[in-house]
């Protein structure tokens, strides 16, 4: 019996993803465990894995499709078999009734061979929706198109591989342009003048240019979309303000280091620097309701928390994450630390649930190891406040009439003026150096 494979919804925030790569196609021999494509949500990526064996009976999505979760993606199956009850489903979700039906009709007998060669000649039926649309949008010269999609398609990325080596048609000559000629206008671009001539035979498009391209232009990522829209509604939305700081680091230090020589034998384990400011930020940041809270500017009210759900800045490959410790002030320091360090590694593997990404009431970003001084952190909305940690620098002060030099750590805290003022925000400060200054009496409260 034919199995649809469907795409997974990862977290109840996420309604659709994007298929970035196909690992199997029509007519393959499929095994469980078998990854039969992978995707990604604006924040993670993942590899469908099949639960069943049989025979790829059709394809109903490319690389590069915004897929609805819960839609049909693919089908397996024993050959022969009707699978008409999923094609028609997909053909009017797809938009693209006529290629559906044909990829869903292809069986085993499909053979496996290298992407074909541009013939110069158009066929419209081997253009994919989306690869069209591109090429309308950006003159792109489909005639010298190399196919690589399934059953010899023209899919988004050949156009794209167009596009990236100059292949342009101008808007004067398109309508006339029937047979692959050599572009004389800019950048190569085939003009009305092209056409009167007599064309020379088209330099297959796979191959590279002589000449090394000025620039390379390469297509935003889902994540980089979410980080800039988000980071441009935060700098264009709210009113940020940045107080700089800094701490004597010589207790936090030399408590860090007592944990690290004793904590195996004590079971508990390797307790970094930053797990201790995320302990000492999460016990102090709910004795300050303006700095726990959410501005919705949309209702214009001010959300306060009565818990703290801690947003931790991590980079990663695919660009910033956030993932949150919900409830972090509940948490001893020995179980702040482990379940930072589990969500920190979930997110630069680049599979976290997106549920783990949100819900944040407070986040902190850490810039300290990279030998940053002082930085100003942009806020993430709809949060009122985040918190930039640096690096430890030797600085001097006076003790007893002497003067001594200490390790400073410094701290910035960027703030939504609209939802607090400059006192209750350096308020906050002072009480996490204190708490910092004095981490040992920190955590005996």
């Amino acid at each position: 019996m034919a199995t649809a494979v469907i795409m997974p919804r990862q977290g109840q925030s996420v309604e659709s993803c994007v298929i970035t790569s196909w690992n199997k196609k029509v007519g393959d021999s499929v095994k469980v465990g078998d990854v039969l494509f992978s995707y990604e949500t604006d924040k993670s990526s993942f590899d469908e894995v099949s639960t069943v064996e049989g025979t790829m009976l059709a394809i109903l999505r490319e690389d590069g499709d915004d897929v609805p979760c819960l839609e049909n993606v693919c089908v397996i199956g024993n050959e022969g078999e009707d699978i008409s009850e999923f094609t028609a489903s997909a053909a009017a979700e797809a938009s693209a009734p006529e290629e559906s039906v044909k990829e869903a009709t292809a069986t085993a007998e499909v053979t496996e061979k290298a992407p074909e060669a541009a013939t110069g000649v158009l066929n419209v039926e081997k253009i994919s929706p989306r690869a069209k649309l591109l090429a309308e949008k950006t003159n792109a010269d489909l005639l010298k198109a190399v196919p690589t999609g399934p059953n010899g398609r023209i899919i988004e990325r050949d156009v794209r591989t167009l596009l990236e080596n100059g292949y342009t048609v101008s808007s004067a000559a398109r309508d006339e342009y029937k047979s692959a000629v050599e572009g004389t206008g800019i950048s190569g671009r085939v003009v009305t003048s092209d056409l009167e001539a007599k064309a020379p035979a088209a330099a297959p498009a796979q191959e590279a240019k002589a000449t090394e391209p000025e620039y390379t232009d390469v297509p935003l990522s889902n994540v980089r979309k979410v980080i800039a829209k988000s980071m441009h509604a935060s700098l264009s939305n709210m009113a940020q303000l940045t107080l700089n700081t800094s701490f004597d680091a010589t207790k936090l230090q030399a408590i860090r280091a007592s944990i690290k020589a004793n904590g195996e034998k004590m079971g508990i384990g390797n307790i970094t620097l930053n797990d201790m400011i995320l302990f000492a930020v999460a016990k102090t940041v709910g004795g300050f309701k303006d700095i726990n809270a959410h501005y919705l500017d949309d209702k214009n009210v001010i959300r306060y928390f009565s818990c703290v759900n801690l947003g931790i800045a991590v980079d990663t490959d695919r660009g910033l994450l956030v993932p949150t410790l919900m409830n972090a002030d509940k948490m001893s320091l020995n179980e702040l630390s482990k379940n930072a360090k589990a969500v920190i590694t979930e997110a630069q593997s680049g599979n976290i649930s997106p549920d783990k990404l949100r819900g944040a009431t407070f986040t902190i970003t850490n810039l300290g190891s990279l030998g940053i001084e002082s930085f100003t952190p942009v806020i993430n909305p709809p949060q009122t406040a985040i918190l930039g940690v640096n690096n430890i620098t030797k600085r001097i002060k006076e003790v007893n009439g002497e003067d001594v030099t200490y390790p400073a750590m410094g701290l910035s805290l960027t703030f939504d003026h609209r939802a607090l003022d400059g006192a209750p925000a350096a308020k906050f400060l002072k009480a996490l150096c204190a708490n910092l200054e004095n981490f040992d009496l920190l955590m005996i409260k």
